[in-house]
């Protein structure tokens, strides 16, 4: 009977590992292996420390369209590998060249649309083949990041699009009542900055739920957020997505350059 009860215990210790690894794999907080391509992915958490502390050139490897409508903030993309059809998209690793002005032992992290998408894969195998000597994936990609609470940026190009083309989108402005009052982006909706308050279910967003300025019912709805200036818009857009709203971006410039470019 004690053998048998060991053996039982060993078993269960054995399935909690298992479980745990794949949980931590999946979440993206864990190291991530080696693939046949040379590239060593990253986990969220890595890829966070690293935009920490800047120590990695981080890559969109979409199109530019796909990149300026949401990104990861502190991203950068450039112009496709021309010839090349859409459905195997790359960038130019020229115009990468041109960016890490020619060195190739510049550490570099690709990304794209999570693990089915080839995007970055195909770039890091065209970057190992052009000399490249410290390339990573974080090929969980954008998914993953919102799905972790994540915020993304916009570019105004991104914005365009949004409000031309999809009418479900909503566009959250985080500046105070009194600015929102006297002139804002038709159909906006306003949450406060300053009434935005750290925790779950507390203070304006609380009652951004309650009342229907957040939409309830779907949490994937696109969610734009505009503000006074870059820090109040990302600290709204961070709040809404730790609210498990999985797709958040906000616009890092002020809200008169938003105005501006949808007046044109």
């Amino acid at each position: 009977m004690a053998g048998a009860t060991t053996i039982g215990r060993i078993l269960i210790a054995v399935l909690v590992v298992l479980t745990l690894s794949t949980h931590v794999t999946a979440t993206g907080q864990g190291p991530r292996a080696v693939e046949q391509d040379g590239a060593a992915e990253i986990s969220t958490q890595q890829l966070e420390g690293i935009l920490a502390d800047r120590s990695a050139m981080l890559l969109d490897a979409r199109p530019a369209l796909e990149y300026a409508i949401s990104h990861i903030p502190g991203a950068l993309n450039v112009a496709p590998k021309a010839g090349v059809p859409m459905s195997m998209y790359v960038s130019d690793v020229a115009e990468i060249g041109r960016l890490v002005d020619g060195n190739k032992a510049a550490p570099l992290v690709l990304y794209c649309n999570g693990p089915y998408c080839g995007k970055s894969k195909r770039l890091a195998d065209e970057l190992r083949d052009a000399g490249y000597l410290n390339v990573r994936r974080y090929q969980l990609g954008i998914p993953t990041w919102r799905a972790a609470g994540g915020a993304c940026q916009i570019e105004l190009a991104g914005i365009r699009h949004v409000v031309a083309n999809d009418a479900t989108a909503v566009v959250i402005d985080a500046r105070e009542s009194a600015e929102f009052a006297n002139g804002a982006l038709r159909g906006s909706r306003n949450i406060p900055r300053s009434l935005v308050l750290e925790g779950k279910d507390v203070g304006e967003v609380k009652r951004a739920k309650d009342d229907g300025r957040l939409p309830m019912e779907d949490h994937n709805t696109r969610l734009v957020v505009v503000g006074s200036d870059a820090a109040a818009a990302r600290y709204v857009a961070q709040a809404l997505a730790r609210e498990a709203f999985h797709n958040v971006s906000y616009f890092a410039g002020p809200f008169d350059t938003v105005r501006k470019s949808l007046s044109q």
